[in-house]
């Protein structure tokens, strides 16, 4: 997991606190939203994602982001969600196309495009 955080923080400027958090959120949207045999072997390919996971829903219901998780799912509420714990919308594409590099050298472009391909808005992202 830190050399995901670091290739992102370096690619957008966010803390490496900031950076888990998102990591966290893109992939406990993917876990709720995508192919959950794909979204499992990229978890299990990603040493620490279950536990980012994890950290990102804690805090999550009170304030901004639980407005935003109460809008519904889908990319857009992802989005908000983001830019709840201050990621703006100039870094989400970065964030999104580095972190999906990094899932498809870990577990494989088939397994990536497959997510990328069953949820309506990712490749926008990505």
């Amino acid at each position: 997991m830190e050399e995901l955080i670091a290739r992102i923080t370096q690619k957008t400027g966010l803390d490496q606190a900031t950076a888990h958090k998102a990591i966290g959120l893109i992939l406990g949207y993917l876990q709720k939203e995508g192919p959950q045999t794909e979204v499992n072997q990229l978890i299990e390919a990603l040493p620490g994602a279950q536990e980012a996971i994890e950290q990102s829903k804690t805090g999550a219901s009170g304030g901004l982001m639980g407005m935003v998780g109460s809008m519904g799912g889908g990319v857009m509420a992802l989005g908000g969600q983001l830019m709840g714990i201050g990621v703006s919308m100039g870094q989400m594409q970065p964030l999104g196309k580095e972190l999906f590099a990094y899932g498809r050298e870990k577990a494989g472009e088939d397994t990536m495009g497959t997510i990328m391909g069953s949820i309506p808005g990712l490749s926008q992202f990505v």
